[in-house]
């Protein structure tokens, strides 16, 4: 059911785990469309410095990205929750057109709907230029 994403709130620990691994595996996969489905139709997001509405602007977000941001590969990591949000730490590497590699650092906020569905994600992201034999992912 596409207006209902399990587990649903309020998250236990193995819930929570459970949520925040979906959402690696979802990322990873590098499908816009699929990943925009863990979130409601009015989302919310932060960015960086860019503010994002709504599930439409998600997927083109992602497009973006992810044509930047190239052999993309994340990790993410339960920090804390309660009730319908949580706090996730995450790092992912990539490397841009001329083959720069990066590693990105930052934490998400994260707050769900009743159906499971992330209403509102607040990411701060920091960027570490590395060498391809640095990578750790």
């Amino acid at each position: 059911m596409e207006n209902r994403k399990l587990p649903l709130p309020p998250f236990t620990l193995e819930t929570a785990l459970q949520k925040v691994q979906m959402a690696e595996d979802a990322w990873n996969t590098k499908d816009p469309g699929k990943v925009s489905l863990a979130y409601t139709i009015d989302t919310e997001w932060r960015n960086r410095t860019e503010f994002i509405i709504g599930r439409e602007e998600v997927k083109q977000f992602l497009n973006r990205k992810w044509e930047k941001e190239l052999g993309y590969k994340l990790k993410k990591e339960l920090w804390g929750f309660r009730e319908n949000r949580m706090a996730v730490r995450f790092e992912y590497e990539w490397h841009n057109h001329e083959g720069q590699w990066f590693r990105s650092y930052g934490n998400e906020l994260w707050e769900f709907d009743e159906n499971g569905l992330m209403r509102k994600r607040f990411a701060s992201i920091n960027d570490l230029p590395i060498k391809e034999e640095e990578r750790k992912l």
